[in-house]
């Protein structure tokens, strides 16, 4: 579609526009693998006549990710997959640019839901999704439009997990291709990524020192890994709570105490979810938080940390600063930062964008993968191939310059060989 042309979109303000495409120029000149994969299937057009539902943080990085799949062929039908993290001149810009667009910061719950369903109203071949709205919209309330569906892409952990509760029930209607759990994806974006970018928002929003603090990390899986990383680096003593015991001892390996949440509770001044489950840090924990503590979360839904139980036992509730609610519960004050809400992209600009090159250069070779299989996958959540995060990582390699070995061919013999 021609910009200028009619166009089906539900935004804030498309006079908000030219302020989102300085975002998106500047992303893409940080994004140098998306780049290249525009200037290389702009000419082939490889989704031409397909059309593609798309649910993620709706910010510069992902619009230049929509920019690219439309160059490819594709007609984007985009919506954001929290309504904190949409940035409405961003997507004034992509509606500006003729793409679909049915989103705005600050959307009601209803609000929100209805960009989800008109998102997909346009019957899709191809869905990428960031946290399983749209798949869960398609298999409950609206079956109807799945009909074309080829498969899709999940960019993130909380949604791998509800797919594969899907593919356990025998229910999931199409092949989910399992971007997070791609070598590119989760090594990078999970752990650089996440913790950078929860730090850069805890620390703008909170403008207090981090050294000296005691923060608790909630799961160690790869985004814990990352925050408990970038904690200790900036100087606090980190303690992580974990259910898995493998995880527990290698935590306590990497240098972090290790102990319940009951115990960590009454210890902590930043407390940081990161599971992807729900009420991992209960109003009977806060309870015995001290004064004045602060609460992150750094999941996906705003139900690892109990804020619907928070907003039912809390005494009162007022702004503390901009993007953090001071809830008085009890005989103490704690402080949430973004309503509970995934705090690096609800309370700020979400992972630097040479992260999300990578991240996103996975989903777009996902979705060509899906699309030319098409028929051919089963109805399951497929991890990524390894051509993929090869082709990815050397991208990146290349993008920086540097060079690496290459196995001889007596080394791949060698490898091939068991009789020594």
């Amino acid at each position: 579609m021609a910009k200028g042309d009619m166009v089906n979109y539900d935004i804030r303000d498309i006079n908000l526009a030219p302020s989102g495409h300085r975002k998106i120029e500047w992303v893409k000149n940080n994004m140098p693998i998306l780049s290249g994969l525009e200037k290389e299937y702009s000419k082939s057009k490889p989704f031409q006549g397909l059309r593609i539902s798309l649910s993620v943080h709706l910010e510069a990085k992902t619009a230049y990710l929509c920019k690219v799949l439309t160059s490819a062929g594709a007609e984007m039908y985009v919506t954001g997959s929290n309504s904190l993290s949409t940035q409405d001149d961003v997507a004034a810009a992509l509606a500006d640019d003729g793409l679909h667009v049915f989103a705005y910061h600050g959307a009601t719950d209803e609000e929100y839901q209805r960009h989800i369903e008109m998102c997909l109203e346009n019957k899709p071949h191809i869905i990428i999704d960031d946290g399983g709205d749209l798949v869960s919209l398609l298999h409950t309330k609206r079956p109807d439009l799945a009909e074309n569906v080829i498969g899709g892409c999940e960019e993130t952990t909380t949604g791998v997990i509800r797919l594969k509760a899907m593919e356990d029930e025998g229910v999931l209607k199409f092949p989910m291709v399992a971007v997070n759990d791609a070598d590119c994806k989760y090594l990078f974006d999970n752990r650089y990524g996440t913790g950078q970018s929860t730090w850069d928002s805890i620390m703008h929003n909170t403008n207090l020192i981090v050294a000296s603090k005691t923060v608790v990390v909630v799961g160690y899986g790869w985004c814990g890994r990352g925050i408990a990383m970038r904690a200790a680096s900036l100087g606090a003593r980190v303690i992580v709570c974990e259910v898995d015991p493998v995880k527990a001892v290698e935590a306590k390996m990497d240098g972090h105490d290790v102990m319940p949440m009951g115990r960590s509770a009454e210890i902590g001044d930043i407390f940081i979810s990161a599971t992807g489950c729900c009420k991992t840090i209960t109003v009977e924990h806060m309870l015995n938080m001290k004064e004045g503590a602060i609460l992150a979360n750094a999941g996906h839904f705003n139900c690892e940390v109990d804020m619907a139980g928070l907003e039912e036992k809390c005494i009162r509730k007022y702004e503390a600063r901009d993007n953090i609610t001071a809830y008085v519960i009890g005989t103490k004050t704690i402080n949430v930062i973004g309503e509970g809400k995934l705090v690096n992209i609800a309370a700020s600009n979400g992972h630097p964008a040479e992260i999300m090159d990578m991240s996103f250069a996975v989903q777009f070779l996902s979705a060509l993968y899906v699309k030319d299989n098409a028929g051919k996958l089963p109805n399951k959540v497929i991890d990524v191939s390894l051509e993929i995060d090869s082709i990815v990582a050397s991208k990146r390699l290349d993008a920086w310059g540097i060079e690496i070995d290459e196995l001889t061919d007596e080394q791949k013999a060698y490898l091939r060989s068991w009789n020594l």
